[in-house]
């Protein structure tokens, strides 16, 4: 199971909170913003943003830091919290007008139950194993690191059936680090379209969901779903691998939905058309899930 002592995602006693602003003064990445108006102060929490340093919790008796990792989410605003506060004279908190909507969190679960599920999703959907394409778009490595220790000794993830591929034509899901820059901004655009579809795609880290210190400036675009659509986002800096496991697994549960869907599109672009027409990704659509060569037609 994840240590005690393992840096999770910070925690916020909503109702007792006295004042956001030596917190949002303390977050170097802007995850704790607050904007005041009418007499009243809406103050809005980023897990996308979050690096999960704890400089928050040491100027405010209100948070405190956690060991709870499992935060990946399917959607990019599920990632904020808001809350919404009556204001003093001084600028501290009065009463709180709207609590959080606290989403439920997920359950903290062994290795061995996190990849016996996704083994056995795999083996569902795919009939074998699931391959990850991983690209760093523009990452310090400090997502890589958690990413290589899946496959060392102590996770060992190929024993679920999880595998790392050279080719993005052997992939079904890509795991992108980094904001992503400029210069990868192409490369990342290509290997997305070379993966056969339905296609997933899953961000990593603050960097991936939302730029994290970088941001979009010259040199980078920012977020991962600035440049392609992400099915899951898995927040922190970095995140661990129990993190890692459980964005996989969410995001393995949008396959069937994005396979039914990519079904019904061709059956409504190519009613009568041949079956083995190339669509966009260059792959034989009759063969979407085979990793035949752009342009192959059976005979």
């Amino acid at each position: 199971m994840i240590a005690a002592r393992a840096r999770g995602r910070p925690e916020i006693e909503w109702a007792n909170w006295k004042d956001a602003r030596p917190a949002a003064a303390a977050c170097p990445t802007g995850a704790i913003s607050y904007q005041d108006e009418n007499g009243r102060r809406t103050v809005r929490i980023d897990l996308a943003k979050c690096t999960f340093c704890g400089l928050c919790a040491d100027v405010d008796e209100a948070i405190r830091m956690t060991s709870v990792c499992e935060c990946a989410t399917r959607r990019r605003e599920d990632l904020e919290t808001r809350a919404v506060y009556n204001l003093h004279p001084d600028g501290s908190h009065g009463g709180m007008i709207s609590p959080p909507a606290h989403a439920t969190p997920a359950q903290s679960e062994s290795l061995e139950v996190l990849g016996q599920k996704i083994k056995e999703r795999a083996k569902e959907m795919f009939g074998r194993s699931l391959h990850i394409r991983q690209v760093d778009a523009g990452s310090c490595n400090g997502c890589e690191m958690e990413i290589v220790s899946l496959n060392g000794p102590v996770y060992d993830i190929e024993r679920f059936g999880i595998h790392f591929v050279a080719s993005p034509r052997h992939a079904d899901l890509l795991l992108v680090t980094g904001p992503v820059t400029r210069n990868m901004e192409l490369a990342l655009k290509r290997t997305y379209a070379a993966v056969p579809e339905p296609r997933l795609v899953v961000a990593v880290g603050a960097c991936g969901c939302s730029g994290g210190i970088f941001g979009v400036n010259y040199a980078t675009r920012g977020a991962v779903d600035a440049v392609i659509p992400v099915d899951v986002y898995i927040p922190g800096c970095p995140p661990n691998p129990w993190a890692l496991l459980h964005g996989i697994l969410l995001a393995m549960g949008r396959w069937p939905e994005k396979a039914d869907r990519g079904r019904q599109e061709r059956e409504t672009a190519g009613a009568g058309a041949d079956a083995f027409s190339p669509p966009r990704n260059g792959l034989p659509s009759g063969c979407a899930r085979s990793k035949l060569a752009p342009g192959f037609r059976p005979v």
